[in-house]
């Protein structure tokens, strides 16, 4: 089964999938390369044939593109720990890129991850925010809250901007506490083309976890994405996240470790 869902990851959810929703894109031979606001990412469906010189011009090149506009101050280069390549690892090192914490590729059964959600807490609603009239104030406190959680991201305007350029694949999800604190969030994106949607950005409050909002909120996202047609539901997860993500039917397929070059 796990063999087959990496087959799924690779052909579906590589490459071009990878760059819906981003504010701009273009493509270097086998590699994507998309802006995000003040980021940039590098992604590819394979490298197997790029190597030696080639490949140390392919990682060249996609620095000199995102150094080239002054709104990037850092590009990750999307490494994933089953390719098969001619020592990426370390040319991205040479090249100045530094690794991240590794995170668990998820993919499973959006019916798993409905099956296995909890109703929220008491006090705690659960809701999708991106349609709102008042999601403007919304998506400022999800954004704010995902920031204090992980140490970076976006803004609210980021987010609001991510929203309108998907024209309805990004849904935003939060629980808000009853006096209307934001205290978990995150992100359901359909990827058109395929049979999966990506679960992104989750995170909740630390006082607030343990209680199964989470899984709530996830399940809630499931429900959203079944409804859509969609069967798949994958996740790059931390370590926080990914024992809530084994329980509720998602399977680790594989590992990714993000290398980020940071700006001059």
């Amino acid at each position: 089964m796990t063999d087959d869902l990496l087959e799924i990851y690779d052909h579906q959810l590589r490459g071009e999938s990878e760059v819906i929703g981003s504010t701009a894109w273009d493509q270097d031979g086998p590699v994507w390369r998309a802006t995000y606001g003040f980021g940039g990412l590098v992604s590819y469906r394979s490298l197997t044939h790029v190597a030696g010189a080639e490949l140390d011009g392919l990682i060249r090149r996609s620095v000199e593109h995102f150094s080239a506009d002054p709104a990037v101050d850092s590009v990750e280069w999307k490494t994933r720990d089953h390719d098969v390549t001619d020592d990426l690892h370390g040319r991205l090192l040479r090249a100045g890129f530094e690794p991240e914490e590794q995170e668990t590729i998820m993919l499973g059964e959006a019916e798993a991850l409905l099956a296995a959600a909890v109703e929220p807490p008491a006090g705690i609603v659960v809701r999708r925010v991106d349609r709102l009239a008042d999601r403007v104030a919304l998506l400022e406190a999800a954004a704010d809250m995902q920031v204090s959680v992980f140490g970076r991201g976006g803004s609210g305007a980021d987010l609001l901007a991510r929203v309108e350029r998907s024209e309805g694949l990004t849904e935003v999800w939060v629980a808000e506490s009853a006096d209307g604190v934001v205290v978990s969030a995150g992100r359901l994106e359909m990827v058109p083309g395929t049979q999966c949607a990506g679960l992104w950005g989750g995170a909740t409050l630390p006082g607030w976890r343990g209680l199964g909002i989470y899984r709530a909120l996830t399940g809630a996202r499931a429900e959203s994405a079944m409804a859509r047609g969609v069967r798949y539901l994958h996740s790059d997860c931390t370590e926080m996240s990914r024992p809530i993500l084994e329980r509720s039917g998602l399977r680790r397929v594989t590992t990714s470790t993000p290398y980020v070059w940071h700006g001059p």
